[in-house]
């Protein structure tokens, strides 16, 4: 089993009874890069607070093809609002990216936890603004921004997910994730790798220049937290 060191920024900062109650309500999980936590039109029944780790949300379209809408770390929780008095279902494909641990919790605990505890209403939902905020920024970004720059945002928020300066990608996963050609993909990655702040390699991705790669992307990067709690 993986470390339990709780990692996670949204539990980290709530109130030491708020977060003891919520620890207390969930269970620690384990999960291997591919897992599919739950496929679109699913109900959620069940929400993660990752201590390590990534989990993308990733729609796909009748043709096949896929891209992937927000992904989460150390820093948040996959649904966050999935706590309202209706059951809800997933709009998209929650899959593993990165190999981690969560803290797993049903959401009618949750529903219960944050009804009574101010502290971590309020937490989580911070954390759903700042995400919807994100997502309104993502579809500026696609239509807007070169596929090289949106590559070098998208390596950093990965970057800012995990240990380390290496992940291992294949060219067929990274164009799913950014609604990309395979031929585009690779265009990309040698553009940075030009440039110095990527080594791309048989679907290994090593980032040699965390600087050049800020420097190569757009400016969604920044906008959308940069180096925020995920980093942390």
């Amino acid at each position: 089993m993986l470390t339990a060191t709780l990692h996670n920024s949204l539990i980290q900062n709530l109130p030491p009874e708020d977060r003891a109650a919520l620890i207390a309500a969930s269970v620690p999980v384990d999960f291997k890069v591919g897992h599919v936590f739950l496929e679109a039109g699913d109900q959620i029944e069940h929400v993660h607070f990752l201590n390590s780790g990534i989990i993308s949300a990733v729609a796909a379209m009748k043709d096949g093809r896929t891209v992937e809408v927000f992904m989460v770390g150390r820093e948040g929780v996959t649904h966050p609002s999935a706590t309202g008095p209706a059951p809800v279902r997933s709009y998209s494909r929650h899959v593993a990216q990165a190999e981690g641990q969560s803290r797993r919790i049903e959401v009618s605990k949750l529903r219960e936890l944050m009804n009574e505890r101010h502290g971590l209403r309020a937490v989580i939902a911070g954390y759903a603004s700042g995400l919807q905020a994100e997502l309104e920024q993502s579809g500026t970004c696609n239509a807007l921004h070169r596929a090289d720059q949106r590559f070098a945002k998208w390596l950093l928020r990965c970057h800012d997910r995990i240990d380390g300066e290496t992940l291992h990608l294949t060219q067929e996963y990274l164009g799913s994730m950014l609604g990309a050609q395979r031929t585009t993909v690779n265009e990309a990655a040698q553009t940075l790798q030009k440039a110095g702040a990527i080594n791309y390699s048989r679907g290994k991705i090593t980032i040699t220049n965390r600087a050049a790669l800020e420097r190569m992307a757009c400016e969604c990067y920044n906008a959308g937290g940069g180096e925020s709690a995920a980093r942390a």
